[in-house]
């Protein structure tokens, strides 16, 4: 008997490989899972192995349409976690870009599960495996209400004169 492939929505999830936006990808994963996407939640395997042995994948663990898969982090073993941001996103392109690549086409390829339909990431090179394979590409921006406000109003605050903030000296 001949396998044919499952249709229905396939998002693959992939967050920046952070506690914080691995939570909010996780927790849109599972409601476009209840919405009846095929979820394919990918992390490195440094995070995965995290949420795997902390339980956090529990009650993922016996839904068919619910996958987590991981990429080698690639990162060297003396490389610290503690590293500063901008040099963090250099070593994810660095280090991250071909497994993911590999990943994606791989389930592309399998009739087990159902074609990508989307990726949603907040990982810049994501958009480019996207774009090479003719999948729509999503991001989702994992900030606060806070943060989000002050992205909003940043212009203003320079017009204003508020930012960059005067030093102010106080003196007892």
């Amino acid at each position: 008997m001949e396998s044919t492939r499952v249709e229905k929505p396939h998002a693959l999830c992939f967050p920046i490989p952070a506690q914080g936006h691995i939570n909010s990808m996780m927790h849109l994963a599972k409601l476009l899972h209840a919405r009846g996407f095929y979820i394919t939640f990918v992390n490195t395997e440094f995070n995965h192995d995290r949420l795997t042995r902390s339980g956090g994948a529990m009650e993922l663990k016996y839904l068919e349409d619910f996958k987590l898969e991981w990429i080698p982090g690639g990162f060297p073993p003396d490389d610290g976690r503690n590293r500063d941001p901008v040099s963090f996103f250099d070593a994810t392109m660095k280090y991250l870009l071909s497994p993911f690549r590999d990943l994606v086409s791989k389930l592309n390829d399998s009739i087990q599960v159902p074609r990508l339909t989307c990726i949603i990431s907040d990982v810049e090179f994501t958009q480019m495996v996207a774009e090479e394979l003719g999948i729509s590409w999503i991001c989702l921006v994992a900030v606060s209400g806070c943060s989000l406000w002050g992205f909003l109003h940043c212009t203003e605050l320079i017009e204003r004169g508020i930012v960059p903030f005067k030093v102010i000296s106080l003196s007892l």
